[in-house]
């Protein structure tokens, strides 16, 4: 694409890198997932930078353990959240008071086994995305209200989702696997295509309040979210990556450096009036699939898919 965004980092900047210089003081960020993998690394970057910060997790011991190891200029603060139960969605969004200039939408299942929410809702698409979404529309007021404060007139949400998007678009017809057998990467691959897809039509809907989203593929990273991953499924993954199974193995990035795409699309000057992208190694990636791990589908770009999603979001939310 002739305005495909590059920028001076790659794969194997970190975090930090990415933020050097950079004063975020006075700027509030959310990170949900905040206390394991790579939401800790986003988050130690942003405080490190002087903003605040909220963990949003599901253990809060975890969370409070994470907070004080990050020892940031200004005290990380933790809340609860769970993404996969609406009333404790909605509890969240009620408790926040105030603006809020970055919201990264980080926390995640991956691969599950055929898991169902008490709606029936499976589990992955329930967490990946209809849990983000709630939470993003929540707080809308409160990006609107810190774009409307900010000298750069901007808020922002990064969406984190993964080149498993590749592996399925949407499928409206059967969302929820009610009719067609149940395969854990389909699930997956389709919750992160909508995690794309939201970034979209957010974008869309909210650039005239100030706010813009984009997504990520973080890159290949060993974290706590590969739990329901056997090595054996790690192994294909690593031979798919190298493209004909014979090249080398993946490699694997530190958490440093898969937080990086986070923060540049969080922070960065270079993204300002940015939105609707899906980002890799802190380019905007190119369309289509150029191996196991690069690019973005175009499934995942559709704008007539985005808008479709955004009302089924709403109306399965509001049901």
């Amino acid at each position: 694409m002739s305005d495909r965004i590059t920028t001076p980092f790659g794969a194997e900047s970190t975090a930090a890198e990415v933020l050097a210089g950079l004063d975020l003081t006075g700027r509030r960020a959310i990170v949900t997932g905040g206390a394991s993998g790579i939401g800790i690394e986003t988050a130690r970057a942003l405080a490190g930078a002087g903003a605040e910060v909220t963990l949003a997790v599901r253990d809060v011991a975890a969370g409070e353990r994470v907070a004080a190891e990050l020892k940031a200029p200004v005290p990380v603060q933790v809340r609860h959240l769970d993404l996969a139960e609406p009333t404790s969605v909605g509890t969240f969004v009620a408790g926040w008071a105030g603006p809020l200039d970055i919201l990264i939408n980080n926390a995640g299942i991956m691969a599950s086994p055929l898991l169902r929410t008490p709606r029936g809702f499976e589990l992955q698409f329930a967490t990946n995305h209809l849990g983000h979404f709630a939470l993003a529309t929540g707080l809308h007021p409160a990006l609107a209200a810190a774009a409307a404060a900010s000298p750069t007139g901007e808020a922002r949400v990064v969406s984190v989702s993964s080149s498993a998007h590749h592996r399925s678009p949407v499928v409206f017809d059967d969302i929820h696997f009610e009719r067609r057998p149940y395969e854990p990467w389909a699930a997956y691959g389709q919750s992160k295509t909508a995690n794309v897809l939201f970034a979209v039509e957010a974008t869309r809907r909210w650039a005239d309040d100030g706010i813009t989203v984009n997504a990520l593929m973080p890159g290949g990273i060993r974290t706590n979210l590969q739990r329901h991953v056997s090595e054996a499924d790690l192994e294909r993954l690593r031979r798919a990556a190298a493209g004909d199974g014979t090249g080398p193995a993946l490699r694997w990035k530190s958490p440093e450096q898969g937080a990086a795409t986070s923060v540049l699309l969080a922070a960065s000057p270079l993204l300002a009036g940015v939105g609707g992208r899906y980002f890799e190694d802190c380019h905007q990636a190119e369309v289509g699939m150029l191996s196991a791990r690069n690019g973005v589908a175009a499934h995942a770009l559709d704008p007539e898919a985005a808008a479709r999603l955004w009302d089924l979001s709403v109306t399965t939310l509001a049901g």
